[in-house]
């Protein structure tokens, strides 16, 4: 299996575990598995929402637009989106239970007309050139291989005049010894994080003007503190045995501590398809 695949299969194979599945679902929500803004309230779940909200302001209008979810996890931004912003939503995502868990929720919702979901890995959009109007993707990106080549697939995908608008995970821009972050890189297989100046230069190479981008990294850190105090006091609601709970909350602790140090970075990002 060329490398690639493997990482990608190792994403895939983590996400579809009953035990990745029963965390995200218990801890972290259940519908909005990305990182939240802390503007006020503590509550995961809360936060996790409000960065959704912020997006979608900066995509608005979103009625009647078609809009690509890369990475959609349990489908909650695409529900927020179709549900009240009134956009036509394509989720695309590697876990199969995951997906199933988005139809699921979508039905319940009676939003099956208005969000399709499919399987698949953001690497290789199966869309034809020029299909979407917004291509929208919250902390999914770092999981990918060859990040450059989801930024070619956003390109091809997205009509001229497209926006494209997205978090990630990320390694600050100043970084210099990037062995620091060598236990992060281990958990995600990869050899390293995307940046700030990634994503610009990037995008920029590939016919993308900038709108905006919104430093957040405080809400990164406090987070994934929250999520590591949420799921040490609720251990005993989950399925997933004690070796598991102590591998998550050692690896969220080093999200936090490398936020605190300032050896990661994470925010709002929204770039434009200019022809």
């Amino acid at each position: 299996m060329a490398a690639t695949d493997q990482t990608i299969a190792l994403a895939r194979d983590y996400y579809d575990s009953a035990d990745a599945d029963d965390f995200y679902r218990t801890i972290w929500g259940g519908e909005d598995i990305h990182i939240g803004l802390y503007d006020s309230s503590p509550d995961i779940a809360t936060a996790s929402r409000r960065t959704v909200e912020r997006m979608a302001a900066k995509a608005e209008p979103l009625k009647g637009k078609h809009v690509l979810d890369l990475g959609s996890g349990y489908g909650g931004a695409a529900r927020v989106l179709a549900g009240e912003y009134g956009a036509q939503v394509t989720c695309l995502n590697l876990s199969a239970v995951e997906n199933e868990r988005n139809r699921a929720l979508t039905r319940e919702a009676g939003l099956d007309d208005k969000i399709s979901v499919v399987d698949g890995s953001f690497d290789s959009v199966p869309f034809e050139r020029s299909s979407f109007d917004l291509a929208w993707s919250q902390d999914a990106i770092l999981h990918a291989p060859d990040r450059r080549a989801v930024l070619d697939e956003v390109a091809r995908v997205l009509k001229p005049g497209g926006a494209f608008i997205f978090t990630d995970p990320m390694q600050a821009d100043a970084l210099d010894n990037k062995s620091v972050l060598q236990p992060i890189y281990d958990r995600i297989h990869l050899p390293d994080l995307a940046s700030f100046g990634f994503y610009r230069d990037e995008l920029s190479e590939r016919g993308f003007e900038e709108i905006s981008v919104e430093e957040l990294t405080g809400h990164m850190r406090t987070h994934y503190a929250r999520i590591g105090e949420e799921l040490d006091a609720r251990r005993d609601e989950l399925d997933a045995g004690d070796a598991f709970i102590d591998r998550m909350l050692k690896g969220l602790g080093h999200w936090v501590s490398g936020a605190e140090g300032g050896l990661l970075a994470w925010g709002i990002m929204h770039f434009r398809k200019v022809s």
